[in-house]
């Protein structure tokens, strides 16, 4: 943890261009484009890095064709081009995949209607993707034999994207883009609220971990709290156009329900759209729209009972799914960005999902609602645009702060890759090469990873049985991941805990030294805090976000 320690003492000593609350997907985009310009930046997160909202979604970036629905064209122009965006520029982790609609009796439009919808959202996204197909119910059935066609008039397949790893992994690369760029950023930092005197704000900071309190200078605050800006705001007195209204979405995992690599996609009895995620050797069920009034959510037995009688209908199990099924629950909640006044009237449901950012140019003070992972470049790049609106003059006004490395210094490593023959450390269970994982995971880092293996085979071995990680990993995960506490590694760092049966993790071999890497003479610590602190449900089913009952190869 000395990466962490060392930003914390480094926080409190200078005046900072920017300083960013928050290390969702919206702070942690901003913290890269802005350190990438030249910027002096911080960031501060109460919790962990994508500790809330950006480590609950559906790992999809997908460009919102429900949003047609409501003639929301120009939002659905939008988001497929950040949808390409993304894909040409992260390609080994944001990835095509198709996604397979039936379309029930008696639906509210016709057949040809949709099917025409589906061209239309290929069109707005510039042809980019595979064509759509439409499918007959002898078609469905051909293609996806789970799936109960009683009911049907037919389906259609069109294209989206997925992220390869997880929510929270994709967020952290770009706060470790943002460290590689000089940006001072620790997790577990809350911010008490702020004032601003003289053209600077002052940020009351407070480290989670040992309750010790220190002042932050900047002359520019970003809120980019996710779920929390409109409390946030409250703190530093902040009048905004916008708000938030939040829609409670949830997944369940279970056993992988169909070979084929594909998003089934279906409308609930209630209109409601869900999703049916392969994952490897599982499957994510969800998600559902159910409007809260906070952020604070857990998933309820209603929940589970709605997506369960809802897959069971439409798909042809040799057993229904029931509860005892659930390997493991996901729940959050997305914060919906709505108008201040006049934001009421508009049917729940018909809420998009697209970002707003409140920029007051006297206070130097940017507040940022909502938003989509697919939107992610676009939110870092308005940020940007406003900061120097607000004089801050940038080093590096041109500079691409995104993207996977030039494609040189991939062959570069897939070339000393070779050389070294890695793949032959493949262990024999895992679901791709050694090299394609490194380089997905850690891009140009991954070449140091490289020098471990020649320096040290055993570093290719698998430490924690049952995952895909490598004893070199967790050596990178300790010096260069800020990782804190134990969940921060198996949750939000990899996607163990969601994946791998609690009580496997506890015995495997692998994980005290795990702990023993990561945390040095608190490893034992470490470890009984996490399985001390894993909660059960009164639905009886493993806990939010609580460590899986079966393996998964992530």
């Amino acid at each position: 943890m000395q990466l962490r320690e060392s930003n914390i003492d480094k926080l409190p000593q200078t005046t900072y261009d920017v300083l960013i609350i928050g290390g969702g997907i919206n702070g942690a985009v901003s913290a890269a484009a802005l350190a990438g310009k030249g910027l002096k930046t911080a960031l501060i997160d109460r919790g962990d890095f994508a500790g809330q909202t950006s480590m609950h979604s559906s790992n999809l970036a997908w460009g919102g064709i429900k949003y047609m629905e409501t003639y929301d064209f120009a939002l659905v122009r939008k988001l497929c081009k950040s949808r390409n965006h993304l894909i040409k520029s992260y390609p080994s982790t944001v990835q095509e995949i198709r996604f397979f609609t039936t379309i029930g009796k008696g639906f509210r439009y016709h057949p040809i209607y949709l099917w025409a919808g589906t061209w239309l959202y290929w069109f707005f996204g510039n042809c980019f993707t595979r064509i759509p197909r439409l499918f007959s119910r002898k078609g469905i059935r051909q293609e996806e034999s789970i799936i109960n066609t009683d009911d049907s008039i037919g389906g259609f397949e069109y294209s989206d994207a997925y992220l390869h790893d997880n929510d929270a992994r994709f967020v952290f690369n770009f706060i470790r883009t943002a460290l590689n760029r000089g940006c001072v950023a620790a997790n577990y930092v809350e911010s008490l609220g702020a004032r601003r005197d003289n053209g600077l704000w002052t940020v009351q900071a407070r480290d989670v971990i040992n309750d010790r309190t220190f002042d932050i200078s900047a002359r520019i605050v970003v809120n980019a709290c996710g779920p929390y800006v409109d409390q946030h705001n409250g703190l530093t007195g902040q009048q905004t156009e916008h708000r938030h209204a939040f829609s409670k979405g949830i997944h369940l995992i279970v056993d992988r329900l169909t070979p084929n690599r594909r998003v089934l996609a279906f409308f609930a009895d209630d209109g409601r759209l869900f999703f049916v995620i392969p994952m490897g050797a599982r499957t994510c069920i969800g998600t559902t729209d159910t409007p809260v009034k906070d952020a604070d959510v857990q998933v309820t037995e209603e929940d589970i009972r709605f997506v369960l009688d809802n897959i069971n209908k439409r798909l042809t199990l040799e057993t229904p799914l029931v509860e005892d099924d659930i390997i493991a629950t996901r729940c959050g909640v997305r914060p919906l960005a709505i108008q201040t006044e006049g934001g009421k009237g508009r049917d729940f449901l018909q809420l998009s999902r697209k970002h707003a950012i409140d920029s007051d140019q006297a206070q130097a003070h940017l507040s940022i609602f909502g938003g989509k992972l697919t939107d992610c470049l676009n939110v870092g790049n308005e940020v940007c645009d406003i900061v120097k609106d607000m004089g801050v003059s940038m080093e590096y006004p041109n500079y691409k702060w995104y993207g996977e490395p030039h494609e040189a210094l991939k062959e570069e490593f897939f070339h000393q890759a070779r050389l070294m023959d890695l793949d032959s450390y493949t262990a024999p269970e895992s679901s791709e090469k050694l090299s394609t994982r490194l380089w997905r995971r850690y891009a140009l880092e991954a070449i140091g990873l490289l020098e471990n293996i020649r320096e040290d085979p055993r570093q290719a071995e698998i430490l924690i049985q049952g995952t895909e990680y490598t004893r070199c990993e967790i050596q990178q995960a300790a010096h260069r991941e800020m990782i804190t506490k134990l969940e921060d590694f198996l949750r939000r760092r990899s996607k163990i805990a969601l994946v791998v049966r609690q009580d496997d993790i506890r015995k495997s071999p692998g994980l005290l030294e795990a702990c023993q890497i990561l945390f040095g003479d608190q490893a034992q610590a470490k470890f009984d805090e996490y399985f001390e602190n894993q909660p059960t449900t009164p639905a009886g089913h493993p806990p939010l976000d609580s460590p899986a009952t079966a393996f998964l190869k992530d």
